[in-house]
């Protein structure tokens, strides 16, 4: 009796990693991204004479990408400390610090989730959840890939870059600094390790 409810245990067990198997999405590869050579910058009009522009110093993420794979198996996840931003002008920053802006004290991270791409090994569409200043939306954006290959020191990396326009009140930071400055372009170059 014993060996026989043993023997049913074993086949469900068997049964239900068949299962697992089949119903598990085989993940591409993961990449780490390399925050020393991955950077967000920004730049938005002055006033409508010049440009203002600066960078997040410290982001963090992970990738998984392969160009054998389909579109679907692709997904990347980028966080950036938004106390970390730089424009070169330390009470400029600390005013983009405070609750006019970005409010690091209560929102002190950004996040990128993907969530579906529609292009090819070179590059195509993102789309994705961007989470900033406590709020969350679906944004889109074209993205590029710049390069893949092996590195000096025995890794493995690749590189893409992408583009996105992003207006400052969609979330919800909507200090008056004119009409030309609603709009803040954001620039990503994405360098990743893999693992």
């Amino acid at each position: 009796m014993i060996s026989k409810t043993v023997s049913r245990i074993s086949s469900a067990c068997v049964g239900l990693l068949a299962l697992a198997a089949v119903a598990s999405p085989a993940y591409s590869a993961e990449y780490a991204i390399d925050p020393t050579h991955s950077f967000v910058e920004f730049k938005t009009q002055h006033l409508g004479f010049s440009w203002l522009a600066g960078r997040f110093n410290t982001i963090s993420g992970v990738l998984n990408y392969d160009p054998a794979k389909s579109a679907n198996d692709q997904k990347i996840v980028i966080e950036i400390d938004t106390a970390s931003v730089d424009t070169n002008y330390a009470e400029r920053d600390k005013h983009l610090r405070s609750a006019d802006f970005l409010d690091t004290e209560r929102f002190p991270t950004a996040k990128f989730v993907s969530t579906g791409f529609d292009g090819d090994a070179n590059g195509g569409t993102l789309t994705g959840d961007l989470t900033l200043h406590g709020v969350t939306k679906s944004i889109s954006f074209d993205i590029k890939k710049i390069g893949e290959g092996d590195d000096p020191w025995g890794g493995y990396r690749a590189g893409f870059e992408g583009s996105y326009d992003l207006v400052r009140k969609d979330f919800d930071m909507g200090y008056n600094l004119g009409p030309a400055a609603e709009v803040v372009k954001l620039d990503l170059y994405i360098e990743a390790i893999r693992q």
